[in-house]
């Protein structure tokens, strides 16, 4: 974790939820985190990651509950090492997966995961029944984010989310790109993530020494995401997010803006968890989803700028990645338009 690595105000908001209505005691518990308490009436305020991380270590302590009371039953301080001690001893990710949400559901009684796979997608879908709308809306998102990091754990790479919906509106914030992808909806008819299903094909890297280490400092894993910030990958991220296709290198090209030969750059990117094939459909897809819902572009504009020889090729690789074409997409996202929008919703804390 960085020093200059940070989170936003709201999540701090679903740490403290669970103190009620005993403002002296959310006051003490982000003092001795070192966070300002005007901070969490500012949803989009940014709190150093340190910070926050050692929030969610008092909270658990404070609260006696590892889900931070936003749940009716909870979990005990010990259950989330209990459940990691058991998800690495499975062979890959699918069988992971179920078993970590099966795990889950031994404790919590409000939310209940469900892992679906359809042919090449694989979605997480979450029914959840709080108490009320806070706890479920923070509930929620805590649920999720820790499903995907541990996904990203157990594999070891960072696994990209294709779609995020969830049934709560709220503030747009700078971390939700990081969290859930640029498919991000809020306010839809049901929450749940989706990506590729072969992703679950992975085996789980992790032993007993690495979970040792992942549980002392779980709180920055799950609040970052799996990532190395200072890799290769995110080296070649950044750089084809920040340039046109037309622009984009080859792999050799690339390999040697490194100083690397081509096989020591695609081995390099193997130990992070990726390729660079896998990084260009990932930024592909990114820029897609951003130019549909924020740009007035043609979608034949945006098949061109994003490397489609045609537009029916986009049109094909769009289904592919989310089951509609990109003008049902477009056209979703304008009629939601009309709607209340979500940037004046979900407010202060409680």
């Amino acid at each position: 974790m960085r020093e200059k690595d940070s989170v936003a105000a709201y999540f701090v908001q679903a740490m403290i939820h669970g103190q009620g209505d005993n403002p002296q005691r959310s006051r003490a518990a982000l003092e001795e985190a070192g966070i300002d308490p005007a901070l969490i009436e500012q949803p989009t305020a940014r709190v150093p990651a340190s910070a926050f991380a050692a929030l969610w270590l008092i909270q658990i302590r404070e609260l006696n509950d590892e889900f931070f009371r936003l749940d009716s039953h909870g979990m005990p301080p010990g259950s989330f090492a209990l459940i990691c001690r058991a998800l690495i001893q499975e062979p890959d990710l699918h069988k992971a997966m179920r078993q970590c949400l099966a795990n889950f559901a031994l404790f919590l009684r409000d939310f209940r995961g469900t892992l679906t796979v359809r042919g090449k997608r694989a979605i997480i879908s979450l029914d959840s029944h709080a108490q009320n709308e806070d706890a479920s809306r923070f509930g929620e998102e805590t649920f999720l984010v820790l499903m995907i990091s541990l996904l990203c754990w157990l594999g070891g790479r960072r696994i990209p989310i294709d779609r995020a919906d969830f049934r709560h509106e709220r503030v747009s914030l700078s971390d939700d790109r990081l969290l859930w992808g640029p498919n991000l909806t809020f306010g839809a008819e049901r929450t749940e993530i989706e990506f590729a299903s072969h992703y679950l094909r992975l085996p789980v890297v992790q032993d007993l020494a690495s979970l040792k280490v992942f549980l002392r400092t779980a709180p920055q894993w799950l609040v970052i995401r799996f990532r190395n910030q200072h890799g290769l990958a995110s080296q070649v991220h950044q750089r084809l997010r920040n340039s046109h296709y037309s622009q984009w290198p080859t792999l050799q090209a690339f390999a040697l803006e490194q100083h690397l030969s081509p096989s020591t750059f695609r081995r390099k990117l193997e130990r992070e968890g990726c390729s660079y094939q896998e990084i260009k459909d990932e930024v592909r897809r990114g820029v897609a989803f951003e130019q549909l819902r924020e740009s007035r572009a043609s979608i034949s504009d945006i098949a061109e700028q994003l490397g489609f020889q045609e537009p029916s090729a986009f049109h094909r690789a769009f289904k592919k990645w989310t089951g509609e074409s990109p003008g049902r997409y477009r056209a979703r996202f304008q009629d939601s338009q009309l709607m209340p929008s979500a940037k004046n919703l979900g407010g202060g804390a409680r």
